[in-house]
């Protein structure tokens, strides 16, 4: 298995990348295993589950900026 950091270092990664804490214990139980198809499979997940909120948000800025942009629009109609 490919080093991939001490065990404290790979545990800050997967707080800062917002995985919870089941799933950190389950990474580390597939990590002492030599599981890497089962480590990669969480990941993979969790990826998709924050990427999935970024096309929300981004659906969400969208709805925004129409907003901003119509009511931009009627201010330069008064005008």
């Amino acid at each position: 298995m490919a080093a991939i950091g001490s065990r404290e270092s790979v545990i800050q990664n997967l707080e800062d990348a917002g995985c919870e804490t089941e799933m950190i214990r389950n990474f580390l139980g597939w990590f002492d295993k030599g599981q890497q198809a089962k480590q990669l499979e969480l990941l993979e997940h969790q990826r998709e589950y924050l990427l999935g909120r970024v096309h929300m948000d981004e659906r969400r800025i969208s709805c925004l900026d129409y907003l901003i942009y119509q009511i931009q629009g009627k201010k330069r109609d008064k005008i």
